[in-house]
């Protein structure tokens, strides 16, 4: 294992604080992790919990969901946002059970095959399914790491190549170890080492994190982007969709009208769900899920 001071307090933190996650249990399936990772990308745990369920309970398998046309998964995505993900979950669970004979690859490349599946989270999964040595960084990792080794509030837009040579320096040998090295820092930074709130009183290597060693110094990098939501587009798509999620079958667009006021931008954002394959026109002025 590398010599580092902050496994043991990291590791110890986390056997006494996890949250018990459906995901994470010793029974989860891999596929269970899978579909966890695409949901959670932008959206809160909470908000995450019984659509997992409910999803698992449906589609227990890849071969059930790639039974299903897509349509049905759009719909159960329900209001999670972003519902390409649900796209993009259900051509990964079509190759899955195409390519893999329904078991989900606990190869870190093989994963990284599937379609939807970006480096983060074939390194996810082959780390928290199937116990393998990666380094696994999304925001909250990225950010616990940059503070208490960096010295900065938080880390820059994109991953740089010292940001991942530097985390994977912190990797500890053994998978295992490893596995676990990878959810309890991201769990430290999505309970404690919070982007607006960190709770440094109860961070266990906070005797440890340049950051606050430097008096806690603003962030200085690129803007941050603010995630806007009132009259944009995201918002009016999600309306557009709330309709034909709630409708049995196809609905005309007079249906589609009366869910959003402004006519340029919903006939823009119709158009590019349509172009995205969420909706699809099956004839003049109808549309239905695909």
């Amino acid at each position: 294992m590398p010599d580092s001071t902050l496994h043991e307090p990291v590791l110890d933190w986390y056997d006494e604080h996890a949250r018990d996650l459906p995901w994470r249990r010793p029974e989860a399936s891999p596929w269970s992790v899978l579909v966890s990772e695409l949901m959670l990308q932008q959206t809160p745990v909470v908000r995450v919990l019984p659509v997992h369920a409910a999803w698992l309970e449906r589609w227990p398998t890849p071969a059930a969901l790639a039974a299903e046309p897509v349509g049905e998964a759009v719909r159960a995505w329900g209001r999670l946002g972003y519902p390409r993900r649900a796209l993009r979950l259900h051509a990964a669970a079509v190759a899955i059970t195409e390519r893999h004979d329904g078991l989900v690859p606990d190869d870190h490349g093989a994963l990284l095959a599937l379609p939807g599946v970006g480096d983060y989270t074939a390194a996810a999964v082959a780390s928290f399914a199937f116990g393998r040595r990666h380094v696994v960084l999304d925001t909250n990792v990225r950010r616990v790491l940059g503070r208490v080794v960096g010295g900065a509030e938080h880390p820059r837009p994109s991953v740089t190549k010292a940001e991942r040579e530097e985390a994977a320096l912190l990797v500890p040998d053994d998978d295992a170890t490893a596995a676990t090295w990878a959810v309890a820092v991201m769990e430290l930074g999505a309970l404690v080492c919070t982007a607006a709130g960190p709770r440094c009183e109860e961070c266990p290597v906070a005797d440890q994190c340049a950051w606050r060693a430097a008096g806690y110094p603003a962030y200085d990098g690129p803007a941050r982007r603010a995630q806007a939501w009132d009259g944009t587009d995201r918002q009016c798509r999600g309306r557009l969709m709330a309709v034909l999620r709630d409708a049995d079958g196809p609905v005309r667009r007079s249906a589609l009208d009366a869910a959003w006021g402004p006519e340029a931008q919903r006939l823009r954002c119709l158009a590019a769900l349509v172009a995205d394959g969420l909706l699809v026109h099956v004839a003049e002025d109808v549309y239905a899920l695909p």
